[in-house]
């Protein structure tokens, strides 16, 4: 039996349709509160713990977590699993390092609220060229970025209401831009630790049910080894692709969509109470995807099923294994995992084209209310774009997620570390890290694989730090520069 779409059901119509409007309620309700321009970006700064952590974790694995992962597994067995390991140890790391400083820098130059704000007001850079390398990093790889969520609500709109593929890009479209239009970013933040705590949810309960429809552990682990003994290899194909699943974990400290979480928190004391809350929910959700794609290898042969696209896993088992009622519960899952991150990619866009482009490269003054009028506007800008790059029905979501993490990991992500721990750095090093980065990954993804087949993030990574320490080197950093880095560390 070839599984390809959910069978359509009332129950499952319900269940999407409800979850959309709660969605969109919040979107609604978090417009009305919306003061100004910090409310609309930030959050006025005053996010909890509890909500800043499970809003980093839901934006930051989006449909990746609950299609892509799961689908690898189910593809080529534990070799993938390295994936989920560096991504634990990159957050955590990320949570630990970088969150207190980023929080206390942000407050000490000025009130930053966006990271092209924090990069400017750290380097001093009057003449704004940091900031406009850091506005187009961000608007050309957070567009791919969106491009990957926007695929995944058309598979799932495709499966779950048998739509044409350009009809269910369309409906995901629409609600995705919807809310985030509406609510900012208070709306993105509560959506988030909604859909975060769903999607945990989702992963913690199929995972357990194949096990007891399977017989056990050990005879899922018994089925596997008989139809594909070669899942069981840990090698992943190899020590270079060993070390470039590890990668992943890199790609944490450039996501803007994820550092935004740390300005926006209320106060660093909070930050032990997220990191705890965000690991946690973060290594009990990569467990129970994991075991998803694992056991599906299992699940099908034993059931005589078969699956043509494996990111499709989780909705096949959403399907076979609940009522109606509670898979729809389990599907709106994926439409959570869809609209938390991409949501949180257009605000961080929208701000860039609005609050760095607008009002501080171009220096054109207007009120408060219309900068977020026009950051309304650039979020549909953005995912017009984004919707048009997603029309090509032949795509991958973990192709195009793991090459906009690397462009942001290797761009960003060398220059938010050294920024908060080379004290010596200057504007010229970042400026230098920045573009290294971001045209190694894009070179290395064309053109470097021909040579050595290695995640394009380490070269990208490694070629941007060498560049940082040579410049900062020969261009000294100013003094005012020095001064807030020493101010920091006092702070900490």
């Amino acid at each position: 039996m070839n599984l390809q779409s959910v069978e359509l059901s009332y129950p499952i119509i319900t269940t999407f349709i409800t979850y959309a409007f709660l969605m969109l309620f919040i979107g609604f309700y978090f417009y009305k509160k919306n003061q100004n321009s910090k409310d609309y970006f930030v959050g006025n700064a005053s996010m909890g713990p509890v909500v800043s952590a499970l809003s980093a974790g839901a934006s930051d694995m989006s449909s990746w977590l609950l299609m892509a992962f799961p689908g690898a597994l189910y593809a080529a067995g534990l070799g993938q699993i390295y994936i989920a390991i560096g991504l634990t140890f990159g957050m955590f790391l990320n949570w630990t390092f970088v969150a207190k400083r980023l929080k206390i820098f942000s407050q000490i130059a000025k009130d930053c609220i966006t990271i092209p704000d924090f990069f400017e007001s750290r380097f001093h850079d009057n003449k704004h060229i940091l900031r406009s390398v850091c506005s187009i990093v961000i608007l050309v790889f957070f567009t791919i970025y969106i491009s990957a969520g926007l695929v995944s609500g058309a598979k799932l709109f495709e499966s779950v209401f048998n739509l044409p593929y350009l009809y269910a890009l369309s409906i995901g479209f629409l609600v995705i831009v919807l809310y985030t239009f509406l609510g900012g970013y208070k709306a993105v933040c509560w959506t988030d630790m909604i859909q975060g705590l769903l999607m945990m949810g989702s992963l913690v309960i199929i995972p357990f049910v194949m096990i007891f429809e399977l017989g056990g552990f050990g005879e899922a682990f018994s089925t596997i080894h008989d139809v594909k003994p070669q899942a069981f290899g840990l090698d992943g194909g190899g020590w270079l692709v060993v070390v470039s699943t590890l990668a992943w974990g890199l790609g944490y400290f450039g996501q803007p969509h994820i550092l935004i979480r740390f300005i926006s928190i209320k106060n660093v004391k909070e930050i032990p109470t997220a990191t705890f809350i965000g690991i946690t929910w973060m290594v009990i959700s990569l467990a129970g995807a994991a075991m998803i794609g694992f056991l599906g290898i299992a699940y099908m042969a034993k059931f005589n099923l078969s699956l043509n696209d494996p990111e499709r896993i989780f909705i096949v088992m959403s399907q076979v294994l609940f009522n109606p009622w509670v898979a729809g519960i389990l599907l709106s899952a994926i439409l959570a995992a869809i609209m938390s991150t991409a949501s949180s990619q257009l605000l961080v866009c929208a701000s860039t084209l609005v609050q760095d482009f607008y009002t501080q490269i171009l220096k054109r003054k207007t009120s408060d209310k219309n900068i977020t009028l026009f950051s309304r506007m650039g979020v549909l800008v953005v995912a017009c774009v984004a919707f048009v790059l997603s029309l090509d029905t032949q795509i991958q979501i973990l192709g195009i997620v793991s090459y906009a993490w690397a462009g942001f990991g290797a761009s960003f992500g060398s220059v938010i570390l050294f920024a908060l721990f080379y004290k010596n750095m200057s504007k010229e090093g970042a400026i230098a890290g920045m573009i290294s980065g971001a045209l190694t990954v894009i070179l290395y993804k064309h053109f470097g694989s021909n040579f050595i087949a290695v995640y394009e993030i380490i070269p990208g990574f490694l070629v941007a730090s060498c560049f940082i320490v040579i410049f900062s080197t020969i261009f000294k950093a100013s003094k005012q520069s020095v001064c807030h880095y020493e101010k920091m560390l006092k702070e900490i």
